[in-house]
Order: C-alpha cells, then sequence, then structure tokens
C-alpha cells in the first residue's frame, strides 16, 4: 500500500513531466496569439485579438450592435464590441450554446472559414488569406482579388524531366528524353481582362548533342465582352478533350453561358500535329454546345479543318470532325465516352471514295483520384481505350503511337503520384498499332516529373 509520502512524490513526479512535455512541445495556439505571430512577428505580450483586426478591417463602428449574443463576454471585455460586431456581420458564430469561448483553441480549418467569412464581407484581411491559402482552397474559396491586390504581375515556373522508351515495328526500340522548362508570366490588365505568356524551352537529351529549342509558346488574352468570355491570342487550344486537338494555336475563342454553355472558336492550328510527318495545321473553325448536371457532363461539336498540308502533293487537304462524348463522376471515378466522325476530303475530292479506311471512331476512359501538386502523398491511376480512324483527330493528346493520323487502337494505362508539395511523378504504358496494318504496332514506356514552382 502507498504512504501518503510516496503518493506526494508521485503526484510531484507527474506535474514535473507534465511541465517538461508543455515545454518541450509546441503547443496550439489561441486566435489572439495567433494573430499576433503573423501580424507582429514578435512573442505573445500584448492584449489583442483577431476579432479586433477583423473588426477594423470590415470598417463598420462596432457601436452599432449594442445586443450582446455571448453569455461568456461581459460589456467591460476589452474585445466586447469588436466580438459584437463581427457576430452582427455573420463573420463568427460561437459554440451555439450562447458562448463566444476566446480562450479555446482553434484548428486551421476552423481559422480559414472565419476568414472566408470576412473576406465575402469586404474585409481586407491579404495576410490572413495568404497564410490559410490552401485551407482556403481546399474550402472552394477564390482569392483571385487577394492576388491581384498583392501583384499586378506573376511569374511562376515549370521543369519537367520526360523519359520515354519505344519499341514497335514501325521504330525499332529507342528511348527519348529532354527536359523542358517554362517560364510562365501573368498579368491583370484590369478587372476583367488579363494576359498571359509563356516561354519554354526544350534540351534534347538522348541525342547527346546539345540541341535545343526556345520558343514563345502562349501570348493571349482572357476577359469578358458583356456577356462573353473571350480568349484571344496564342494558347492551347483543346478540342473534343483532346482526341481532335490539344496544341498550340493563333485563335480566339467565345463562350456564353454557365451549366449550358455555347462556344465558338476560329484560327490557324500549329505545325505540331499528330498527322503527316511535316504537314501544317492549316486554318480552323468550329463550335461545341455542352452541359453540366452535376455528376454529368456532355458535350456536342464540329471543327472544320482547312489546308492541313500545304506540299506540292498534298496541297488540299482538308477535314471536318464531327464529336459527341460524356463523363461521369461517382465519387473518385470518372467515367468517360467520346464518339467522333470524319470527313476528309483531298483536293474537294472525298478520300474514302479512293482509300478504303474507317472515317469515324471511339475513345473511352476510367481515372480513379489523381495527383494534386499542391498535396503531397495524392495519386490517380487512369485507363485509356482508342479505336479511331483516319480523320477523327489532328493532334491528339495522347503520349501513344497515332501512326501519322492514318487511324489507329489500343490502350494507355498509368499512374501519377504527388512526391512532395508541387513535386509530381507520373509513368504511363501504351499499346497501339495501325488502323490500316494491324501488323505494325507499338509499345512505349512514358515517364516523367515535373517541378513547379
Amino acid at each position: 500500500m502507498q504512504t501518503a509520502k510516496s503518493m506526494v512524490e508521485e503526484t510531484r513526479q507527474l506535474l514535473l513531466k507534465d511541465a517538461a512535455s508543455r515545454v518541450s512541445k509546441p503547443r496550439r495556439r489561441s486566435v489572439a496569439e495567433f494573430f499576433k505571430c503573423i501580424f507582429l512577428k514578435e512573442e505573445i505580450k500584448m492584449k489583442k485579438s483577431l476579432v479586433l483586426a477583423m473588426a477594423m478591417a470590415l470598417g463598420v463602428t462596432a457601436s452599432a450592435y449594442a445586443a450582446n449574443p455571448f453569455s461568456d463576454v461581459p460589456a467591460g471585455h476589452w474585445a466586447y464590441d469588436s466580438i459584437n460586431k463581427l457576430a452582427a456581420a455573420g463573420v463568427i458564430e460561437g459554440y451555439g450554446d450562447t458562448t463566444f469561448g476566446g480562450d479555446k483553441l482553434m484548428t486551421r480549418y476552423e481559422m480559414a472559414q472565419i476568414v472566408a467569412k470576412a473576406m465575402a464581407k469586404g474585409a481586407n484581411v491579404d495576410k490572413l488569406a495568404a497564410e490559410f491559402a490552401d485551407e482556403l482552397d481546399n474550402l472552394g474559396v477564390r482569392v483571385a482579388n487577394l492576388e491581384k491586390k498583392a501583384d499586378n504581375v506573376k511569374v511562376t515556373g515549370e521543369l519537367r524531366y520526360k523519359y520515354m522508351s519505344q519499341d514497335g515495328d514501325v521504330n525499332d526500340s529507342n528511348h527519348d528524353t529532354d527536359l523542358r522548362s517554362r517560364i510562365w508570366v501573368n498579368g491583370q490588365i484590369n478587372d476583367d481582362w488579363s494576359y498571359t505568356g509563356m516561354l519554354e524551352n526544350t534540351q534534347i537529351l538522348s541525342d547527346n548533342t546539345g540541341n535545343e529549342t526556345t520558343e514563345f509558346n502562349r501570348a493571349y488574352v482572357e476577359g469578358k465582352l458583356g456577356g462573353l468570355n473571350v480568349t484571344a491570342g496564342r494558347y492551347g487550344a483543346f478540342f473534343a478533350n483532346g482526341n481532335i486537338y490539344d496544341a498550340q494555336a493563333d485563335g480566339v475563342e467565345l463562350s456564353y453561358g454557365d451549366k449550358v454553355k455555347v462556344t465558338g472558336f476560329a484560327g490557324k492550328a500549329s505545325d505540331g500535329l499528330t498527322v503527316g510527318n511535316e504537314w501544317k495545321g492549316g486554318n480552323y473553325a468550329g463550335g461545341e454546345l455542352s452541359a453540366n448536371f452535376d455528376k454529368l457532363n456532355v458535350a456536342a461539336g464540329y471543327v472544320n479543318f482547312k489546308d492541313i498540308a500545304e506540299d506540292a502533293i498534298t496541297e488540299g487537304l482538308d477535314d471536318a470532325i464531327w464529336y459527341v462524348g460524356a463523363d461521369y463522376t461517382m465519387g473518385d471515378v470518372n467515367l468517360s465516352a467520346m464518339y467522333l466522325k470524319g470527313d476528309a476530303s483531298f483536293k474537294d475530292v472525298d478520300l474514302d471514295k479512293v482509300v478504303d479506311y474507317d472515317d469515324d471512331g471511339w475513345t473511352a476512359g476510367l481515372a480513379y483520384k489523381g495527383a494534386e501538386a499542391t498535396e503531397a502523398g495524392s495519386w490517380g491511376l487512369f485507363a485509356n481505350y482508342y479505336d479511331l480512324g483516319m480523320g477523327t483527330y489532328i493532334a491528339h493528346t495522347t503520349d501513344a503511337n497515332v501512326f501519322n493520323g492514318t487511324g489507329f487502337k489500343g490502350y494507355g494505362v498509368g499512374a501519377n503520384y504527388t512526391f512532395a508539395k508541387n513535386i509530381v511523378g507520373t509513368v504511363a504504358y501504351y499499346d497501339t498499332e495501325s488502323k490500316l496494318n494491324s501488323k505494325v504496332d507499338d509499345q512505349r514506356v512514358w515517364a516523367d516529373v515535373t517541378f513547379t514552382f
């Protein structure tokens, strides 16, 4: 049996142990303490509070709110007026039992919710919004206005290392590696218009000759004209979910609507096509009608390409492509499918009258989750199947062999993973064959790691 002396000693040791743990471990801060650490950059000594800063930021005198909604905030409390003001404005709600709990600890997400409500009320809380940017993003709160105020011009970057191993009948076993660097410049023209530019450098590492290219691949404006959303300049065009076209273009795109959207576009395609060896993109024009029904998205459209080829032999090659597609999201799973129909002509003569080929096709996709650059440890899986005839694509988004636009079928599977914040890796395997000759096939492994900053 313990004696009174031993019980006292045991209690003393427990108290000492508890005190030591409080000193050695970082503790969660109260709202008042956290506010001071962010704004004052000093030890917690002065008697200040977040609620006081929020109240000042909202710019309304606290005396206008006389009623006290919280039983634990007496009229003589130093923060009485500020708390009343924020409660009346709907920024703070307390704990629902008539108490404010000013001395209780808060999580970062609780804090982010208060910041979001203050932003919605027009409060100038830019420093807090910057501190809790990730939490606000996860809560679906956009901080575009904050970014505008912080800096009219924003420079970001991307560095990607790629390795591709290929084995097929068309290209004997080989590999391809490169290092691609991109510098993005975003500038705010006014409240409705912005500018984006992008300089891209690609160093070819597989030939050991130091070949590289540097191009100004993006230079476009985005904004509103009345009810229209406008994109104009040199931008990344993306037609039919990339099944028809995913490449640089010089053009203009207009869209109207939200849940139901009508889009029209026209311009000149780039030279980086997946059809032909040295073919040009020619001019294009088309439109799309799309609709969003919560988890279901549907779209139908038409794109007409003119003068895709400009050499003496194939001059006058045109291609008009129709498509209809849909995707459905179930939790972390996304299902997609699309049907495409091409109508290619050569010097005003339909190619299907000269060459026996499939002029339509379809694709299907399955995706689970997906790596988010801002969330370390996030990951995803994807799988796609392709059965596309000649004339159904111009610059296909896949990294598989598409056999110069003559039609292809096969599949691709892959995974992506965020190793650390802004460091994402991807690995994929593709197996495709020519639609004109099933004995001509191609297998490749694609791997890359991308750093964003």
